[in-house]
């Protein structure tokens, strides 16, 4: 398993609701942040992609909320890549709280290879999907 910090925080008052937890808004703008992360700690940052004349796209996200998480908690993201398919890549994040180790939601995104100046997808380059095989987790076991 190749699970990764990819990013780590406190929850402030202003991400809370009316019910005194994170509101949803938030996990997604965390994983969302934790998402550009995780190709760069693979080697494959924004730039790199930029320069070979591609990045990806989000084209489906699923948030699974297991524990509500409060102002004043530590949290840290963890990502990994969890399938890889001919033009997408489907990583797999969880938020734990960075002190008792709960777990409070899991997400799962697909990203498209897309190349920008054709505005169409692009097939998984060979050294990339060397990559994500070599680093799978598995978000059922989290």
């Amino acid at each position: 398993m190749a699970w990764r910090e990819t990013g780590r925080g406190v929850v402030f008052p202003w991400h809370c609701d009316q019910f005194g937890h994170m509101n949803v808004r938030w996990y997604a703008h965390l994983f969302d942040d934790a998402a550009f992360s995780l190709w760069s700690v693979h080697g494959i940052g924004l730039r790199t992609m930029e320069e070979r004349g591609f990045h990806t796209v989000v084209v489906r996200a699923t948030t699974e909320f297991r524990r509500e998480i409060a102002a004043g908690e530590l949290y840290v993201v963890e990502s990994g890549f969890s399938r890889v398919g001919t033009k997408s890549v489907t990583d797999a994040q969880r938020m734990l709280n960075a002190d008792a180790g709960t777990l409070h939601a899991t997400q799962e995104g697909i990203e498209v290879m897309f190349d920008p100046e054709t505005r169409s997808s692009l097939t998984v380059p060979d050294d990339i999907r060397a990559i994500v095989e070599a680093n799978l987790v598995n978000l059922e076991t989290a």
